[in-house]
């Protein structure tokens, strides 16, 4: 067959904006690129029956209907096709709220609510006990976003919280995602879902050797105009063993670095890109791109005042201004920073002490890195249901001190 020639790929490309792509027809000629590849159908998927009672008590409990299927997608005409589309899902600024800055240092209310505060390494990741996230005053949801600012992660087991609710505090932190390719809880577009037997049935097939990019250590949204802040993450059903969730601290890592190196990363930028790709509107069979943003290396968080290495694996393409030899050994070593040095970790295992409840983590993506452990092999379910606020531009400023200097800890 003779390729296609400039009058059917221009028709494509027309139909892309204004029909279902799986009606594209090539009318007998060869399509060089299937552009329906990897395009969500939108709409409810037929999970509904696989979900586990854990979850579907939780759903019933709080009026969520998966009667018509499960998750739901967003439909496919609001589905990005061309990388400019994706650009334009959020390419400007928005006014955000920084919660923790004007917070009580102390915490008084939030503390003093909880029957134990449990700090589960010197600097990083808190356990709260005795409190129901869905209770909270607008006072204890600052002092929170203070704490989660300071501790990088903080845990809440024996969780009753209705999606709605987990909904609404996200919205408190700031501007909540609504994922343009995300499946997400019915209803509810701001709540997307983890469900490794989702991802199975449609196509991950994750092994024991190859685990996809939740496997590998990264932080949300990096490629956003505005990332990502704090991510709630809520676990209603749970492995009884394994399925733990690591993390890693930015200030921390920071801090590990000579001040030589400080001192070149400091007001250096690098390249961000997003998980999903997307097709060139002016060379559509050449490939997909994904959406890239520069952010500096090193941010200043906005309420602590401290300095963050702000980058990972999954989502950092390059540092700019460097040869690209020279960025691939340097990111190397940075990454290596955050994953090899158990010291500036926290590992959680989600299990809740009391049946029927669920486990939730808040951390801040501007300040972490994580990873999602996947010992248990997709043998024993779990499902959760997760809401990322957005947060401030990212900046770095020059008058910035690290974690350890504002402390007064030894730098050596």
């Amino acid at each position: 067959m003779s390729p296609p020639t400039a009058t059917t790929t221009d028709e494509i490309i027309h139909s892309l904006k204004a029909t279902n792509l799986n009606n594209i027809a090539d009318e007998g000629k060869e399509i060089l690129v299937d552009l329906t590849k990897g395009k969500p159908a939108g709409g409810y998927s037929p999970f509904a029956h696989l979900l586990p009672a854990p979850t579907l008590a939780r759903y019933k409990k709080y009026g969520i209907d998966t009667s018509k299927g499960y998750p739901e997608a967003p439909p496919q005409s609001e589905i990005p096709t061309f990388v400019d589309e994706a650009y334009a899902v959020r390419s400007e600024g928005f006014l955000y709220v920084e919660r923790g800055k004007n917070a009580d240092p102390e915490k008084k209310a939030l503390f003093g609510a909880a029957t134990e505060v449990r700090h589960l390494t010197k600097h990083i990741g808190t356990e709260i006990v005795g409190l129901q996230l869905q209770a909270l005053t607008d006072q204890q949801r600052d002092e929170l976003a203070l704490l989660i600012a300071e501790r990088v992660v903080v845990f809440f087991r024996d969780q009753d919280l209705s999606p709605q609710k987990q909904l609404e505090l996200g919205e408190y932190y700031g501007q909540v995602e609504k994922h343009p390719q995300a499946v997400h809880v019915p209803g509810l577009p701001g709540i997307t879902i983890i469900w490794p037997e989702y991802y199975y049935q449609t196509g991950v097939k994750n092994s024991f050797k190859r685990i996809g990019y939740t496997g590998v250590w990264h932080t949300d949204l990096v490629h956003e105009h505005q990332p990502a802040g704090i991510t709630h993450l809520h676990n209603d059903t749970i492995p009884e063993v394994g399925g733990d969730t690591v993390w890693s601290s930015g200030y921390a890592a920071y801090d590990k670095l000579s001040p030589a190196l400080q001192k070149f990363l400091d007001g250096k930028k690098a390249v961000y890109v997003s998980a999903h790709s997307y097709f060139d509107r002016n060379d559509p069979l050449n490939g997909k791109k994904r959406v890239e943003r520069e952010h500096p290396i090193v941010r200043t968080h906005p309420v602590t005042g401290w300095k963050s290495l702000y980058l990972n694996r999954a989502m950092t393409d390059r540092i700019v201004g460097l040869e690209p030899g020279e960025s691939k050994v340097l990111l190397e070593y940075l990454f290596g920073v955050f994953e090899k040095n158990l010291d500036i970790q926290v590992r959680f295992n989600w299990k809740p002490t009391k049946k029927g409840l669920g486990t939730s983590a808040l951390w801040d993506n501007r300040v972490s890195q994580h990873n999602a452990i996947w010992d248990y092999e997709n043998t024993e379910p779990r499902h959760g249901t997760r809401v990322t606020s957005l947060a401030d531009l990212p900046h770095f400023d020059p008058e910035s001190k690290s974690q350890r200097q504002s402390l007064g800890l030894s730098l050596d």
